[in-house]
């Protein structure tokens, strides 16, 4: 093949993307117009796999491709030479989890910011989510159970981390960008899970429609119905072995329309995981999963 025109396959092995993720992001984002062969395969020059691979480096560093997208080569190439520093000099969520985690026992609402910044700053959007807040609230629940912190404490963490999210968002979603409903079921009163899937949500241009913690099938589903909800996400942490809940998730699936995605998730998901093949609801374990589950539901119209 000449110089300057590649097939998906040789694009995919140099830049660690899937045929899938470069289709999307041509079809979302426009990154790359490729030409097409005499059989209508995909042939990519020389800039567009550079432009590619600078892309995936960003978003391998905790960028998200929504908000990169239409950046020059040459800003991208800054940001890949950023993520490399950052690398180079060290730079470990367990640093940030840690810190942040002595900030909550100390109920340190400057520090627990500061170090929230910080991770924002190193690692990116998508990054601080994936890496330092979703890492924070799986060791605050931990702390939590195993009685290092006290309910005051866990609140606390709560509170400041839902100011921080509700500040991060990086820009309003179009009129036209699909509705994720996102709530915990009756019974499930942790509500640090289910902010992290809005702002997961909300991060990838789709409007969140937020209903907060312990609310019935039904109202779930009226609300999901009300607002034409493309998805809902449910966020489950404890109790681990609550019995009313496979009632309540049955009877939210059989209240919503066919084929709605219902995506579950959270700290006590993996207890119920019999329950999720019953009530046709995907498993959502770390956040990176409900990135994929997102885009991908995304795509299909």
């Amino acid at each position: 093949m000449s110089k300057g025109q590649h097939a998906m396959r040789f694009v995919a092995q140099k830049t660690g993307l899937s045929p899938h993720v470069i289709r999307v992001w041509e079809r979302r984002y426009a990154v790359v117009s490729p030409n097409r062969s005499g059989t209508n395969r995909r042939l990519y020059t020389d800039d567009e796999l550079e432009r590619l691979n600078l892309l995936a480096q960003a978003c391998r560093c905790g960028h998200n491709i929504g908000n990169i997208a239409q950046l020059p080569d040459e800003r991208l190439r800054l940001l890949a030479a950023d993520c490399l520093q950052a690398k180079s000099e060290g730079v470990q969520p367990g640093e940030f989890i840690s810190t942040a985690l002595a900030a909550v026992k100390a109920l340190d609402t400057p520090g627990l910011e500061a170090v929230l910044t910080r991770g924002a700053v190193a690692f990116g959007h998508h990054g601080v989510l994936c890496r330092v807040i979703a890492p924070l609230v799986m060791a605050v629940g931990t702390a939590w159970h195993a009685g290092e912190i006290t309910a005051a404490q866990e609140h606390f963490s709560t509170a400041v981390i839902r100011g921080f999210l509700s500040q991060m968002r990086p820009y309003a979603p179009s009129d036209s960008a699909p509705v994720l409903v996102v709530a915990t079921p009756t019974g499930q009163l942790h509500e640090l899970g289910a902010l992290l899937a809005a702002a997961a949500a909300a991060s990838l241009g789709w409007r969140v429609t937020y209903l907060g913690v312990g609310l019935p099938a039904l109202e779930i589903a009226g609300a999901a119905l009300q607002a034409k909800a493309r998805a809902v996400a449910l966020s489950l942490v404890y109790p681990e072995d609550d019995p009313r809940l496979p009632g309540e998730v049955l009877r939210l699936r059989a209240a919503l329309p066919s084929g709605l995605p219902l995506l579950i998730g959270g700290r006590a998901v993996a207890s119920y995981r019999p329950l999720l093949a019953d009530a046709q609801a995907t498993f959502i374990g770390p956040l990176d999963e409900l990135f994929t589950a997102l885009t991908a539901i995304r795509a299909a119209r």
